[in-house]
């Protein structure tokens, strides 16, 4: 049953895989929230109002208090709706799982967009790396349906862009990262991911409008190293 809350309110962008993060939490809780769409190349006051230091999105208001940042809203939303939790009780679960977050984050999403956005040995390092991030997420998730076990959580959320993003990327940039014949455990997690009822229904950007769009990102961060994290990285 749903937790009707007005006072919900959540800032972003349409391609953001960040602000995805959020929206798939905010489903999985069972929060109705209003979204309210910001252009994150032409910024309007309301971005400079609700985020001064950083002026990114995600942000997520709650009763007038705005958070930034999409780990630390992630956090907010399991402490503030306690049901259906993301990340577990136990306390070095809890703190393994923020591992493999900030691990898939930093080696894993932070290559692939390198890879996105550069040429040559630059993107060949970062495809190189991106794979090998990849095998220790692999060994991870051998033997579970979600990282976290049966359930999806925390970690499933922050790594769920692969399931959708990460195919545009390879072929925006005409590179490799993902084998479904080498990561046999991240192909059933995909198919886990895709098949769960809130993240089917959850909107997702279509394929076409993405790929347009990386293109342009492409096109226009090409060359500079290391690219800038145009999509307001958070």
């Amino acid at each position: 049953m749903e937790n009707k809350d007005s006072t919900v309110k959540l800032v972003g962008f349409w391609v953001s895989p960040y602000v995805q993060r959020v929206r798939w939490a905010l489903k999985l809780k069972g929060v109705e929230y209003e979204y309210i769409e910001e252009d994150i190349f032409n910024r309007s006051h309301l971005l400079s109002e609700l985020n001064p230091v950083h002026q990114k999105v995600p942000i997520l208001v709650h009763s007038g208090k705005p958070l930034p940042e999409s780990f630390i809203i992630l956090e907010y939303i399991d402490e503030t709706w306690k049901h259906n939790p993301l990340l577990p009780q136990d306390p070095h679960e809890r703190a393994t799982a923020r591992f493999w977050a900030k691990f898939a984050e930093e080696k894993l999403f932070d290559a692939a967009w390198i890879g996105l956005c550069s040429e040559d040995d630059e993107h060949e390092g970062a495809v190189k790396s991106s794979i090998e991030a990849l095998e220790k997420i692999e060994e991870n998730l051998k033997g579970k349906n979600f990282f976290g076990g049966d359930r999806i959580g925390y970690v499933d959320i922050i790594i769920g862009w692969i399931s959708y993003m990460l195919p545009i990327w390879e072929e925006v940039a005409s590179m490799k990262i993902y084998d479904p014949m080498k990561f046999p455990a991240i192909t059933s997690w995909i198919s886990n991911f895709r098949k769960h009822p809130v993240i089917k229904e959850e909107y997702l950007p279509s394929k076409d409008e993405m790929i347009v769009y990386f293109q342009w990102r492409r096109k226009v961060l090409k060359g500079t190293f290391p690219p800038v994290f145009s999509m307001k990285k958070n």
